[in-house]
């Protein structure tokens, strides 16, 4: 054999390994994360860096119960983290900034604390902005105080018909802008109809119709399905308040209302009923926005923001409305 050849050979040889053992020797040195339920830890380690552009390798275990793994504001299908077993997975960020990973799996009373975060360095592109370079939210340019009660002086008798409205509407001169549905809370659009002849029924109707205006089936299945994932647990399937953590959440609560336990249960109240007419139709879309984007601060509502898209959030909150409005599905555009 020519010594060319046997040259050319090892090359050949020494790339081909090199490619192959290059994601070996990144997964060997991939640190293993171990998930716990809050209470023992949570996500250990819970703050994680990474490279914008660059492959971010991430190694998985469960110490106890079966958690989920996904990061906010990313379109990714949770994974699974299973007990003793170890789950692999491959992140690539586009654009710099604070991402926040969190357990997509009940796994206690603080769920909810089962956060970490991974930092994205690098310099965004042209089309790219960074990821705190986000718009203003609606409820700080309205000046919204969202812990201030928000009650609404008039409820209707009866569930409001969308479909019965967009008839009562026809001659109407109402708003059906998305400006005004977000800035105004069902009561202040009930209160502020034209006089007309309609009895208050039949404004409620109207009002359910410029809500069911501004949302979508879509935006409504999938408001649905991001509420049974991240709220039934606490604010139940049916928006009731009485998920399958409401009677722990209360308990946790007097607790610390007499021992002053600590931290962990200092902000456990019953979750809201969104089923409850005085308090829903009193607040805005953008109150809304405002709670999930912040949380309940001092509530056992967990802040939401950095999980949630804002499209996701108002979603969201069009379903949370459909507990008070008949919208029709069927009929929605």
């Amino acid at each position: 054999m020519k010594r060319s050849e046997l040259l050319s050979r090892i090359f050949i040889t020494v790339a081909v390994l090199g490619a192959v053992g290059a994601p070996l020797f990144v997964w060997a040195r991939t640190p293993l994360i171990h998930a716990k339920v809050a209470e023992d830890g949570g996500w250990n380690p819970d703050v994680i860096q990474a490279n914008a552009g660059e492959p971010l390798f991430l190694k998985l275990t469960s110490d106890d119960v079966v958690h989920g793994f996904a990061v906010g504001q990313m379109d990714m299908q949770s994974v699974d983290v299973l007990p003793g077993k170890v789950s692999n997975v491959t992140l690539t960020f586009d654009k710099p900034g604070i991402y926040t990973f969190f357990c997509t799996r009940w796994c206690g009373l603080n769920h909810w604390r089962m956060r970490g975060t991974i930092e994205v360095s690098g310099s965004p592109s042209d089309h790219e902005p960074a990821l705190s370079e986000a718009a203003e939210p609606l409820y700080v340019t309205l000046g919204l105080d969202i812990d201030a009660p928000h009650d609404a002086l008039v409820i209707p008798r009866s569930q409001p018909s969308a479909i019965s409205g967009q008839q009562l509407a026809a001659n109407l001169p109402i708003d059906l802008s998305t400006d005004y549905y977000r800035a105004y809370s069902p009561y202040q659009v009930f209160d502020e109809l034209p006089n007309t002849s309609l009895t208050e029924s039949q404004s409620w109707d109207v009002v359910a119709y410029i809500w069911q205006s501004n949302t979508t089936n879509e935006s409504l299945s999938d408001g649905q399905q991001l509420y049974a994932q991240n709220c039934a647990a606490c604010h139940g399937e049916n928006g009731a308040g009485n998920g399958v953590f409401a009677d722990d959440l209360a308990a946790s609560g007097e607790s610390s209302m007499q021992t002053m336990a600590g931290a962990d249960q200092m902000t456990m109240q019953t979750p809201v009923d969104f089923t409850d007419p005085t308090r829903m139709l009193g607040a805005s879309p953008a109150l809304l926005q405002g709670k999930i984007l912040r949380g309940g601060m001092g509530t056992g509502m967990p802040m939401w923001g950095s999980i949630f898209t804002e499209e996701q959030i108002w979603d969201l909150i069009a379903y949370l409305y459909s507990f008070q409005f008949d919208y029709h599905r069927g009929e929605a555009q």
